[in-house]
């Protein structure tokens, strides 16, 4: 009788099936779009700051070769994000810099609530580059509603 009680002991500790794969599903779904993520706020940042965007100042920026920068603008334009002529700098099409700024809202929310908690600067700065894009849009919104409160916006 005690090995039926730890089999279903160990069957609760799991937790819903449905659950457990969506929350799967969800981390899946952010490790595919993550990079391209990455590109066009970094891509919308080097334009704001330099007036262009250059495949020699995203690999540095992102601690790649300049292959992979080539290889990752090449499928960032046939996915209609970016748009880039041989010898030129890299522009963002509409789609790229509406996500860009959906990026770029989702990094300010995460960051201003890690430092509102106390995070420190530099550390904040590393963990709002992963956490944006694993936190849903109703998490997102709590954080955004928690900083309000914590830092007396709200």
């Amino acid at each position: 009788m005690d090995k039926g009680r730890d089999v279903i002991a160990r069957r609760q500790q799991l937790g819903d099936a449905e659950l457990q794969a969506a929350g799967f599903g969800q981390v899946r779904h952010a490790h595919r779009t993550e990079i391209a993520e990455d590109y066009v706020e970094l891509v919308a940042d080097l334009i704001d700051a330099k007036g262009e965007a250059r495949a020699v100042d995203l690999a540095e920026r992102l601690g790649v070769s300049q292959a992979t920068v080539t290889t990752q603008v090449s499928k960032l334009v046939r996915e209609g994000l970016l748009s880039s002529e041989p010898y030129r700098s890299v522009f963002l099409t509409t789609a790229g810099r509406d996500l860009a700024e959906a990026c770029r809202r989702r990094h300010r929310i995460v960051l201003a609530f890690l430092d509102a908690i106390g995070v420190p600067p530099e550390v904040a700065h590393v963990d709002a580059e992963g956490i944006e894009h694993h936190v849903s849009d109703q998490t997102l919104g709590a954080l955004e509603m928690a900083t309000r409160r914590l830092t007396g916006q709200g």
